[in-house]
């Protein structure tokens, strides 16, 4: 159903970080999957590979801030990454999901997709590919 990548592919140069945000910006590109699953996936793909397809899937009501425009999907899709991988540690995760939406208020000055929409037109997928990208550079900090 979804796509899985057991071994992350290494390229010169490339971070963690810059492969998950390509990586979840081609998944929401594809129009297959919407923000929410893209980060999740792509989190999931190069920290948690053995996690089944099925946990994607959870965040299935999350897309366009849970289909009625409020938190932004993507958010919500790395919030559920943050606690994917640090499954053992709900300290931390609290901390790096409060750090995420910070640092997404920092950026785009709000989490409401609605209100974010208004002022950034056709930025989904990009704005997707950021989010899991600053998932991973929050995951391997620590």
């Amino acid at each position: 159903m979804f796509w899985s990548r057991k071994e992350p592919a290494e390229t010169a140069g490339d971070s963690v970080a810059d492969r998950v945000a390509i990586e979840a910006e081609g998944f929401y590109r594809s129009g297959k999957i919407h923000c929410a699953e893209a980060v999740l996936l792509a989190v999931r793909n190069n920290f948690r590979p053995e996690v089944p397809d099925e946990v994607v899937q959870l965040a299935g009501g999350f897309g366009g801030g849970s289909g009625v425009g409020c938190l932004c999907g993507a958010v919500s899709g790395g919030t559920m990454a943050l606690g994917l991988v640090l499954k053992d540690d709900k300290k931390r995760v609290k901390e790096l999901t409060k750090e995420l939406h910070h640092w997404f208020k920092g950026e785009y000055g709000a989490t409401c997709c609605k209100v974010i929409l208004q002022s950034h037109k056709k930025i989904g997928p990009l704005l997707t590919g950021k989010v899991a990208g600053k998932v991973a550079e929050l995951l391997m900090a620590g």
